[in-house]
């Protein structure tokens, strides 16, 4: 390339595009309709993609090969700081959860390690749960004169 040349950006059509990315047509059609890729330049078999069209492909076919939704995805694309997910347990993985009864019908399932909680943490909310809870229900097993009373006084 001679001194004052700009090379030319390079521009594929979808055919090529779809070879270079290892996806289907049909894929890289829905990925630009729910607008994770870019529109191309021009219109039908006319359409070009250039490097940032392969770029974006590349990215969510990484991403959603690791799991990632399309919609977090969307936001990753966009800058957007959304929180990372946790990596699925791989097969063979123990998982160890705390199932709290808070009443009939009412059940925690907590998981220590993905919610960072030390044992005496964990303690402290379940006690803070059950009491919050208990609070609930003393409040609830008052009769309906005396709610009403209180909600008269609040207005």
């Amino acid at each position: 390339m001679k001194n004052g040349e700009q090379s030319k950006p390079v521009d594929y059509p979808l055919s090529e595009l779809c070879v270079l990315a290892d996806l289907p047509v049909r894929t890289v059609r829905y990925y630009i309709q729910i607008g994770l890729v870019d529109r191309p330049e021009g219109e039908t078999r006319a359409a070009r993609y250039g490097a940032g069209h392969l770029e974006q492909l590349l990215l969510i076919k990484k991403w959603t090969a690791g799991g990632v939704s399309l919609e977090r995805i969307r936001d990753l694309l966009r800058g957007k700081d959304a929180p990372v997910p946790p990596p699925l347990p791989a097969a063979g993985t123990v998982t160890v959860r705390s199932h709290l009864t808070v009443a009939d019908g009412i059940e925690l399932v907590i998981d220590p390690g993905r919610a960072r909680l030390t044992p005496e943490t964990l303690r402290r909310f379940v006690a803070g749960v059950m009491a919050v809870h208990a609070g609930l229900h003393e409040a609830g097993s008052g009769n309906a004169t005396d709610a009403q009373g209180d909600l008269d006084e609040q207005t």
